[in-house]
């Protein structure tokens, strides 16, 4: 059975980016199904305006009445997949990420309910709940080394599990989950890469 180490995200002390335009948060939902954990991601909407048809965690941009940086996280959990604040229990928070649409991304951690969850039909055209385990598998793993004209040289990282395949910013915040808390060990990384 594949199980997230999730001690380890807890203890662990993330670095903050304040230097972008904007502020966003994801939530890494984790489901325990039958003694193994899952990931639960969000296939976005192909009508929406940046990264469409991408598998992400379910967040968004901060807004005026959020709080904290948390509230934004869980308030866009419950738009897109219905999932209740109560339910969330917290574990930790990953490092900052900037992406190329100019936001700095803070991904938490949290477990969740195994339960149905309903897509808001306006930003998530499906909910993909994976297995740790296909996305541990070095069968459905690979990466590659980019140019981008402002960031640099980055590598893009891609997990293919079940029919879909989670990269870009999702890509990199995964890297770092699964570094933290199991034995998984990414190739020829480059730190905060924007893509």
């Amino acid at each position: 059975m594949s199980r997230l180490h999730l001690d380890a995200i807890a203890d662990y002390e993330p670095t903050r980016i304040d230097d972008q335009a904007y502020d966003a948060a994801v939530l890494a939902p984790v489901i325990d199904r039958d003694g193994e954990d899952y990931l639960l991601f969000t296939k976005r909407a192909d009508h929406l305006g940046e990264h469409p048809g991408q598998m992400s965690f379910p967040g968004g941009g901060a807004e005026p009445g959020d709080e904290t940086i948390l509230e934004t996280g869980l308030r866009e959990a419950t738009e897109e997949i219905g999932l209740e604040d109560h339910e969330s229990e917290i574990v930790g928070q990953l490092d900052d990420i900037r992406t190329i649409t100019e936001y700095a991304v803070t991904p938490f951690v949290g477990r969740v309910p195994d339960r149905e969850y309903d897509a808001d039909e306006h930003e998530v055209a499906e909910i993909a709940i994976l297995p740790l385990s296909g996305l541990l598998d070095p069968e459905n793993y690979e990466c590659e080394r980019r140019s981008h004209p402002t960031y640099g040289e980055a590598v893009v990282h891609y997990f293919h599990v079940d029919g879909y395949t989670v990269w870009g910013a999702t890509g990199n915040i995964l890297v770092q989950l699964l570094e933290l808390a199991t034995d998984f060990e990414p190739d020829d990384r480059v730190e905060n890469s924007p893509f």
